[in-house]
């Protein structure tokens, strides 16, 4: 499987059969996105007309709110969760993803702006990769990143939207989580390629490198 990070919340996420979309954005920012093909696009924060704005190329099932999911032989599970600390009251809901694709399972938090629960965390369940925003003010911050990454204990952590040179949103950059977490000095590749075979042991942090 070969994941790609195509900037803000937006990862591809491409397997043998099946490739996931999330959250693409829109078009004065969204560069090449509208050469990518998918087959499923999950939603956690933006309306279907929003995300419709940018030309992803297929027909991809979209996928929005929570609830249970199986398309393309891949298990989806939406689990419901806030921008803010208010429940929403702020910035609005937001839906995470539990993913489960050849054999993987994959955690997106979207744009999460709270800590999870217990029970949220539970219904999450064992995570081999996760997606989580770093990068504050609009989601969690680096110091929330690293609690949850303690408490869910993935193998491999992929963070996204923190602060990069085209971002126009007032984030932190990704090397105050990596002090966080204690991983400074990382260099960001152009892509993961991973099967559960090689998953590593305890947990990785991973940085890939953003179009946008």
């Amino acid at each position: 499987m070969e994941i790609n990070w195509l900037g803000k919340t937006c990862f591809r996420i491409k397997g043998k059969q099946t490739t996931i979309v999330t959250d693409p954005f829109l078009p004065e920012a969204a560069g090449s996105l509208s050469r990518t093909n998918a087959d499923i696009l999950c939603l956690s924060y933006q309306k279907p007309e929003e995300a419709g704005e940018v030309k992803i190329g297929g027909e991809p099932y979209i996928i929005q709110g929570p609830g249970e999911y199986e398309v393309g032989g891949v298990l989806v599970i939406g689990i419901p969760s806030f921008q803010d600390e208010s429940k929403g009251s702020i910035r609005g809901k937001n839906t995470i993803y539990a993913l489960e694709i050849e054999e993987l399972a994959i955690c997106y938090l979207g744009k999460l702006g709270h800590m999870l629960t217990d029970e949220q965390i539970e219904v999450i369940g064992n995570v081999d990769i996760l997606l989580l925003p770093v990068g504050g003010n609009v989601t969690i911050n680096a110091t929330q990143a690293a609690r949850l990454v303690r408490n869910i204990e993935p193998n491999i952590v992929i963070p996204m939207y923190y602060k990069t040179p085209a971002a126009n949103e007032e984030l932190d950059p990704v090397d105050k989580f990596l002090n966080e977490i204690g991983s400074q000095g990382l260099t960001a590749q152009a892509k993961l390629n991973i099967s559960k075979n090689s998953l590593p042991q305890g947990t990785q942090i991973v940085l890939l490198e953003s179009p946008a």
